[in-house]
């Protein structure tokens, strides 16, 4: 419970205003930097957009951890007036995405979305669904957590969710590995810019990746298991993979949502040996990041981005001893550079919450 993936407090206060930072949790600040270099990256200028034709889709697991300590130690300390007027609205899973349509002045749709695990993922489906029924131009998606604190630490430990290797912090989150024993919480956020091709195009814009298919299921089955078959993961898989258009054999990698939980990992393995039979090569980008929880999505997106760009597959930390049966040609011990024309990021969340997403190159 003592260790994590944080960013950098110095860092984060350095790009934001102490006026924005008093009045908004951390996980809108995350939420915020994200959104900034993401617009900049994208050759965007908000003053210049068509505010109303902007929509912004953030996906928050867990929302107002640091608020939540906050308030819990005012009240048992009796401290009622340190209770900040602000504590509802910076609580709000929404407030992400709407600190983010503020401060850079999108009118469009917007949507705080919420699938535990896969809520980056989703408001990146969600985004894409947007610009198909021409409901914007631009859609500014993904997700944003802050949960390395006390309250989530403990709560997942209790939930036995969490990898005990106190004593070993790096090697700890070690997906698909025989000795895995739970994740190591991380925090952070990725955000997406999507964009009509004929928008894009009009600006002279060129595009870094095509998101090309999204599948979304609910497993019905358990708070925080999957079913042993994997049946909702699956149908989540062949989904995203009808909507883009693709066979399994088109796939040339796959970042696996891979939390480092021995069930998950296994059932996992399990789907995509049923959908690919031979598996192209795979990665856990949460085996070097940690689990950034509803962060986690977008940023393995990110992640994708980059992987098809630079035509090389990063590799997974940890793994030493593959688990017998696993059976999964996972990238590791160092970068592989490859073909990689198209790619499918997984991502399941509590509640039986599914979002695959296929990116393809330009």
């Amino acid at each position: 419970m003592d260790f994590g993936c944080r960013v950098d407090d110095g860092e984060l206060a350095a790009a934001l205003g102490r006026g924005l930072r008093w009045r908004t949790d951390r996980f809108i600040h995350l939420a915020l930097v994200a959104a900034r270099e993401a617009v900049r990256d994208a050759g965007l200028r908000p003053g210049e957009w068509d505010a109303d034709r902007v929509a912004v889709v953030i996906g928050v697991g867990s929302s107002s951890h640091d608020t939540d300590v906050h308030v819990l130690r005012c009240l048992t300390s009796g401290a009622y007036q340190k209770i900040s007027p602000t504590t509802v609205p910076r609580a709000l899973p929404n407030m992400a995405a709407g600190e983010v349509a503020a401060d850079l002045g999108a009118r469009g749709a917007g949507f705080g979305v919420s699938t535990a695990c896969a809520s980056g993922a989703t408001a990146i489906g969600i985004g894409r669904q947007l610009l198909a029924a021409g409901m914007c131009d631009i859609a500014l998606v993904g997700g944003a957590e802050s949960a390395c604190g006390p309250l989530s630490s403990v709560g997942f430990w209790r939930l036995g969710a969490l990898s005990t290797r106190c004593h070993d912090p790096q090697g700890a989150s070690r997906p698909f590995d025989a000795e895995r024993d739970g994740f190591v919480l991380g925090e952070g956020a990725a955000v997406l810019v999507l964009e009509r091709a004929e928008h894009a195009r009009a600006r002279g814009a060129p595009g870094k990746a095509v998101l090309s298919g999204f599948g979304a299921t609910s497993d019905a089955h358990h708070p925080t298991s999957p079913p042993p078959e994997g049946g909702g993961a699956e149908r989540a898989v062949r989904a995203a993979l009808a909507e883009a258009g693709l066979a399994p054999g088109d796939i040339d990698h796959v970042n696996a949502h891979a939390t480092s939980t021995p069930l998950n990992d296994r059932v996992e393995a399990a789907v995509l040996r049923r959908v690919f039979r031979r598996p192209p090569p795979v990665t856990a980008t949460k085996s070097v990041l940690g689990h950034s929880l509803g962060a986690a999505g977008a940023v393995e997106a990110a992640v994708c981005v980059l992987t098809l760009h630079h035509q090389t597959i990063h590799p997974t930390a940890n793994l030493g001893t593959p688990e017998p049966g696993i059976d999964l040609d996972v990238v590791t011990k160092a970068a592989r550079a490859c073909r990689v024309d198209a790619v499918l990021s997984t991502s399941f969340g509590f509640g039986g919450q599914n979002a695959v997403l296929v990116l393809q190159a330009p």
